[in-house]
């Protein structure tokens, strides 16, 4: 279960999150960031997050890349989001096949 708690503090929102971040709960998650002023600076709270799963990870770092700022993010999310943007900027090669010469016999 996720909870999502709005403020506003000075020229920004906070959104504070808790509980499990999951892809079901990203829909409501993206509508509740897209109805913000742009103008306004969108912070995300996750001191009270437990659980996250790739999409979300995927999804908070598209929020970060976006400007908005992740705060209290626990170390496990935040390392899995470097290591999210890393596999995206350096996608795997693909290693050529070797062929065997006693097959073309």
């Amino acid at each position: 279960m996720l909870s999502i708690q709005r403020s506003e503090h000075g020229q920004g929102v906070r959104l504070m999150l808790s509980g499990r971040i999951e892809a079901e709960h990203l829909p409501e998650l993206r509508r509740l960031i897209e109805g913000e002023d742009r103008q306004r600076a969108i912070t995300l709270d996750l001191r009270e997050v437990k659980l996250v799963d790739r999409d979300a990870v995927s999804f908070l770092a598209q929020c970060e890349a976006a400007g908005a700022t992740l705060e209290n993010c626990p170390a496990y999310v935040r390392e899995w989001i470097a290591r999210e943007r890393a596999e995206s900027s350096n996608p795997p090669r693909k290693t050529p096949t070797r062929r065997n010469p006693a097959d073309e016999s």
